[in-house]
């Protein structure tokens, strides 16, 4: 979709070059600026919380569809102290349109998900947790989620025994494979990226209709992550599920 560079996903975000318009250009609407300072207070939940330390992590939140407007964190942003100049205003070919930063390095992933009707906004965390277990399951493919009460905070799910798969993609530099990766399985409503994905050894990539839905997931999520987790570090303690 446009160039980027080669990173490594391991380490905090790290800036691409995109075009930038004149600054002094740029407009900032009333719902940039709402979405802005919900996704600052989002920010420091995550840090508060360990699962966005430092500059790792990034977000979004879709501001209109037609044409494409994407609020997203600028790279290298310390995401416990975000502010509201702290996010670019992209367009549909992840083109900054208000704005003076460079977007995230993985915006590509943001924009295949943007392309998803019903997701609204987008959140991608580095917790402890979701990094180990991206790596203990990579070789199924997937991480189920079974007989857990908090399942039913997620979208669509109304009962402790649905069983959730969590699909987990390899790590990579190229963030344009990683989305040509992604963008079929989306768009066939594959069940393992219904509500979220892992990147391998990396973190968690979830998202909802509003940036409320997309914090509720997150939170349910990374508990359930630390649950089998901690599970998996006292299995003579627990019975079989």
């Amino acid at each position: 979709m446009f160039p980027h560079p080669s990173r490594n996903p391991n380490q905090p975000d790290t800036a691409r070059s995109v075009p930038l318009r004149d600054p002094s250009s740029n407009t900032r609407s009333s719902a940039h600026l709402e979405a802005a300072t919900g996704l600052c207070e989002t920010g420091r939940m995550l840090y508060a919380r360990g699962w966005a330390m430092a500059t790792s992590g990034n977000y979004s939140v879709i501001l209109q569809r037609n044409p494409l407007r994407l609020l997203v964190t600028a790279s290298g942003r310390h995401k416990g102290e975000l502010v509201e100049s702290d996010f670019v205003q992209l367009g549909a070919s992840g083109e900054v349109v208000a704005g003076t930063g460079q977007p995230s390095a993985e915006t590509e992933l943001h924009l295949a998900l943007a392309g998803v009707p019903g997701i609204g906004a987008i959140l991608h965390t580095h917790s402890v947790w979701n990094t180990l277990l991206s790596e203990a399951y990579f070789a199924q493919g997937e991480i189920e989620l079974f007989g857990f009460e908090l399942l039913k905070a997620l979208e669509g799910i109304s009962t402790h025994a649905a069983r959730v798969p969590i699909a987990i993609f390899d790590n990579t530099q190229d963030i344009t494979a990683l989305a040509s990766e992604l963008r079929p399985r989306l768009a066939a409503c594959d069940l393992a990226t219904r509500h979220a994905f892992l990147i391998r050894g990396h973190g968690l990539y979830t998202w909802g209709a509003t940036l409320a839905d997309a914090r509720r997931h997150v939170e349910a999520l990374e508990f359930l992550f630390e649950v089998v987790g901690r599970r998996l570090s006292l299995p003579s303690a627990l019975p079989p599920r």
